[in-house]
């Protein structure tokens, strides 16, 4: 089939609707919202925002996915952790299809499952496998344990962890059919066949048997330095390229490695994997601030990428708020993995558990000491990706949310924008044990994450 053929009944730019709602279902409303007490806090069957990814062969249709489910913070008795308030939620992907109405149905929802076709949950990795301490705590605030009839026993009864849990972020969709999904946990890269159902996958845990991706006889694991990623900060975007050989995924944030001192850096780690090879190349990503984080990416060709950097702030409660699209180009970025160890003047090491060091500091660590150190970096011939700007989207578009993360690259150039809107839940948390529910936004009808929705831009070159 031609792209000629394909682009027919695409619906342009000019006649689309911007921030059209994809269709939902209401999972829950037995919460309090205790910013409107005298209404039930309603948690949509959406959730589709955290990645976006065309359908390689239709070219009015996408998919979208949801990550780990419904949740809010909760301090209990085991701790600081989330709340899980649809226990049984399993992480999914949506295939959905812009009409030339310019309207969106849901084609089907494929949800996710383990290598024996057991639907898998959102809840929290066990510790050797990437998890960080995150506590899940049930409906009614306890912690939910190995068993669910007996209380909470650090020793006992201790909290219940998923090996098979997901916190699905970034998506890409293969055109045998198949997905490969990243994740926050981990991270974990989990090949899916067209039904949901594990069929491979990649992380750092060289230990963890399900890493069954073997090329040329070696077997193909993320970087160990992975390992650090920050709690709700892990592989957040993950795309393919055109020739589909290459896997490329981002981190959120920068990481702790090998510990907090890493948190305050722009630095940011971008993976790629040839599925071909085996070949691993890191590249690194210069946020503007710190404090932004890098929530989508997608291929426009092998070495080309558009990608979201924004604060998570909403553009309505803070007129500083940043929403923005950079095309970025790795040909000319140096793959930190080829290093090889130098004194000259500076010690360069490649450490087996953190990565390239500096005289002796992560490369995390050297930035987040100073930003200028960026500088030192190109001084030893370590580049990072090259960014130019193609849309402010707030400059562009009335965009009135806080998390900007899906991108869907459509044949006509244009590209299509995702919010995550946390199952139609904003900034939550459970202020007590009773299931009450508190949002924080300040005005209802223009700022809560009412639904996932489509913007349509065109980047500029």
């Amino acid at each position: 089939m031609t792209e000629q053929k394909l682009n027919i009944g695409i619906i342009s730019i000019e006649d689309f609707p911007q921030g059209c709602p994809l269709p939902y279902s209401v999972l829950d409303t037995t919460h309090i919202n205790a910013a409107y007490p005298e209404q039930k806090l309603e948690i949509r069957g959406g959730g589709y925002g955290s990645d976006a990814a065309a359908h390689p062969s239709n070219a009015t249709q996408f998919y979208v996915l949801t990550d780990r489910g419904p949740n809010a913070d909760f301090d209990g008795i085991a701790g600081k952790g989330k709340q899980f308030l649809v226990p049984d939620y399993t992480p999914s992907i949506g295939l959905f299809e812009l009409q030339a109405d310019g309207k969106i149905i849901k084609v089907k929802e494929i949800l996710l499952k383990d290598s024996n076709g057991n639907l898998i949950s959102g809840l929290p990795n066990p510790k050797a496998f990437g998890g960080t301490n995150e506590v899940p705590y049930n409906i009614n605030g306890q912690p939910m344990t190995v068993n669910p009839d007996l209380p909470f026993d650090e020793v006992t009864n201790p909290v219940k962890s998923d090996i098979n849990g997901l916190d699905p972020e970034g998506l890409a969709a293969l055109k045998d059919g198949s997905f490969w999904i990243s994740d926050e946990y981990g991270p974990h890269l989990v090949h899916y066949d067209a039904d949901g159902v594990e069929i491979a996958r990649i992380n750092p845990f060289a230990h963890d048997e399900r890493n069954n991706v073997i090329i040329n006889g070696k077997q193909v694991l993320l970087p160990t330095e992975f390992t650090k990623r920050r709690a709700n900060r892990g592989m957040e975007a993950l795309t393919i390229t055109p020739d589909q050989t290459t896997l490329v995924g981002i981190m959120e944030s920068s990481m702790d490695n090998p510990d907090k001192s890493g948190r305050g850096s722009s630095l940011v780690r971008i993976v790629t994997i040839n599925l071909i090879s085996g070949q691993i190349a890191q590249y690194l990503y210069r946020l503007d601030i710190a404090e932004h984080v890098a929530s989508g990416i997608v291929a426009i060709n092998e070495h080309e990428f558009y990608l979201i950097e924004h604060d998570r702030k909403f553009p309505l409660q803070d007129e500083s708020a940043k929403k923005l699209i950079y095309k970025i180009d790795i040909s000319q970025a140096t793959d930190i993995e080829t290093i090889i160890s130098a004194d000259n003047p500076h010690i360069i090491q490649q450490n087996d558990t953190f990565g390239l060091t500096v005289d002796g500091q992560t490369l995390e660590q050297l930035i987040a000491e100073n930003d200028a150190n960026w500088q030192l970096l190109e001084t030893m011939t370590i580049k990072p990706v090259r960014k130019t700007l193609v849309v402010d989207v707030l400059a562009t578009l009335d965009y009135p949310h806080d998390k900007l993360e899906g991108l869907w690259l459509r044949q006509d150039g244009s590209l299509g924008l995702f919010n995550d809107d946390d199952f139609a839940m904003t900034d939550t948390e459970i202020i007590n044990a009773t299931s009450t529910v508190e949002q924080k936004y300040l005005d209802k009808e223009k700022t809560i994450e009412d639904a996932n929705r489509l913007y349509l831009v065109m980047p500029t070159e």
